[in-house]
């Protein structure tokens, strides 16, 4: 082996780290610059199978990887946020929005007529805006930009690398012997696909390596489209792999993508066997980068297309392939086993994704406190044992789910995400503990009303009504505060500061109020001490409701 040969070795690895680096780079901008959008993607996730699949497109669109797209898939439904029928849908969706790749690919084949219309000619300047506007540029969302640029940039040049290595090589006899071999060969040829998508672990980048050969015309007609067929099938790994060890329904969503790529390869390799057995002429012909572009896109439209109507039946062979144990029942989950299901780590695919699924925890998480609250402020009321031994049951619960949030936000934030991104997660470390405090405070109530019932104590009318007076109060400062967190209105963050300060008056006055009772004997000093202290806790809760609101404020 020459210098020379090394050196074109070299630059062709060089080449393909730069590719492989700058589609990253460029997803992530991308993914970053869309991560407000996630909560609407999440919200679009119903029982539309139309609108499943443009939400798949959408969502590959942006990351570049279907393979992560249908792990994230499957994230979802082991998590319970997706069922399998929606599902089929984003999938199909994903494989439309992974041929997006080849098409930018592709781009560079518009310079055969004008070169200053080649890509590579304007990726220099592309990488220098994208840098100046990373290291100048103050706004988070220039500074996003800046990083798709560069990667797009990176994508380019690592294509020029890669295919002006490959070129002294063009008429080697090993590249026309090897395709014509796997050109009549389909099962070779899908072979080849599927193994180097598998190592990859991207179908848009070994589609991208496939069109960098055929950028150097070394590429025929009938290997391109096995080998795509075949990439098309390698993408499903991911998500394969990503299941072992999830749920059933969770190994079926895999299985469903593996059967859905599986059917319509077997369909367009039967179709391509016979058009390039009786039409050798374009079987062996040259195809070019925008071909593979124009094929790998029919092949996935056409696909969804013929299957869509298909949906329920492709969830049953997945029922068929993925069989229920012996035994095996679905059994109501405890709400801790619900929030476990929900942070399914697969779900990290997406940052964006996986931040929206915390937010969602933590309203479930102050959704839980709030009930557990009015639960406490009525056993105090009422002096039920039951109330009472149902607050310090759900406490255990709330204390569990601050655990569970707090180790998955954890590693969230060590997740790629923006500076606001950064924000929201810090401000749901601080939330989570809040609301814990307000779920000790409602276990506080609980604790006067078994002391209430245990010594037989009881409050005066007066006193009862006053108790409900602050705790109507406070309830309501508490649920909106969560409201907040749920719909970022700032009209909610308004009124938990109003009720705040309404509050705090009526627990200076209701306590003045009450020193007076004590003083006539209108109330006990032992029932009058268990009143001063329920009004202290509910005081205390509104102040824990108005950091919850504080934190929204802050984030918008």
């Amino acid at each position: 082996m020459s210098i020379d040969d090394i050196s074109s070795l070299f630059g062709f690895i060089g080449g393909l780290g730069m590719f492989l680096y700058g589609m990253n780079i460029m997803a992530d901008g991308m993914q970053k610059t869309a991560g407000g959008r996630m909560k609407q993607f999440l919200g679009m996730l119903t029982n539309n199978r139309f609108m499943a699949v443009v939400l798949g497109a959408l969502i590959t669109a942006i990351i570049q990887s279907s393979g992560a797209t249908t792990v994230m898939v499957v994230g979802f439904v082991s998590a319970g946020v997706m069922n399998l029928t929606q599902a089929v849908g984003v999938i199909m969706g994903a494989n439309i929005g992974t041929t997006i790749t080849a098409w930018i690919v592709s781009m560079s084949q518009l310079g055969d007529a004008f070169e200053v219309m080649e890509p590579i000619f304007y990726a220099p300047l592309i990488i220098g805006i994208g840098s100046l506007l990373i290291i100048f540029s103050m706004k988070q969302r220039k500074k996003l930009i800046g990083e798709i640029l560069v990667g797009l940039g990176l994508l380019f040049i690592g294509l020029d690398f890669m295919s002006g290595s490959i070129a002294p090589y063009t008429d080697a006899p090993i590249f026309s012997q090897a395709f014509a071999l796997l050109g009549s060969n389909p099962i070779l040829g899908m072979i080849v696909g599927f193994v180097v998508t598998t190592l990859l672990q991207s179908s848009s980048a070994s589609v991208g390596i496939l069109q960098t050969l055929a950028l150097n015309g070394i590429v025929t007609t009938n290997a391109a489209i096995y080998i795509t067929l075949g990439q098309n099938i390698g993408s499903c790994t991911t998500a394969l792999i990503s299941s072992i060890g999830g749920s059933r329904t969770a190994k079926r969503a895999a299985v469903i993508h593996l059967t859905f790529n599986i059917i319509g390869s077997i369909i367009f390799g039967v179709v391509g066997f016979f058009v390039f057995t009786f039409n050798p002429a374009i079987a062996g012909s040259e195809i070019n980068a925008v071909q593979i572009s124009i094929f790998h896109t029919v092949f996935n439209l056409t696909n969804t297309i013929i299957l869509f109507p298909f949906a329920n039946q492709l969830v049953k062979i997945s029922g068929l392939v993925i069989k229920e144990k012996p035994g095996e029942k679905d059994t109501e989950l405890t709400e801790e086993e619900v929030v476990l299901k929900h942070l399914d780590e697969r779900i990290f695919e997406s940052p964006a994704f996986a931040l929206e699924t915390a937010v969602l925890e933590v309203i479930h998480m102050g959704q839980i406190t709030q009930t557990n609250l009015g639960r406490a402020v009525k056993a105090l009321e009422g002096r039920s044992q039951e109330d009472i031994n149902e607050v310090y049951k759900t406490e255990k619960t709330i204390n569990n789910m601050e655990k569970m949030l707090t180790e998955y936000l954890i590693k969230v934030d060590n997740l790629s995400l923006t500076e606001h991104q950064k924000l929201v997660v810090a401000n749901l470390f601080y939330s989570i503990s809040d609301i814990e405090r307000v779920g000790d405070h409602a276990e506080n109530l609980a604790e006067l009303a078994q002391d209430m019932a245990d010594k037989n104590y009881s409050f005066s009318e007066t006193a009862i009504s006053d108790l409900r007076s602050i705790s109507d109060a406070v309830q309501e400062a508490f649920k909106c505060s969560v409201q907040a967190r749920e719909t970022g209105n700032m009209d909610d963050v308004r009124k938990v500061s109003q009720l705040e300060d309404e509050v705090d008056s009526l627990e200076e006055e209701l306590r003045e109020k009450h020193i007076e009772r004590l003083s006539t004997g209108q109330c006990t000093a032992s029932a009058g001490v268990i009143f001063l202290d329920a009004i202290s806790n509910l005081e205390r809760i509104s102040d824990h409701a108005y950091n919850l609101a504080g934190y929204i404020k802050d984030e918008l």
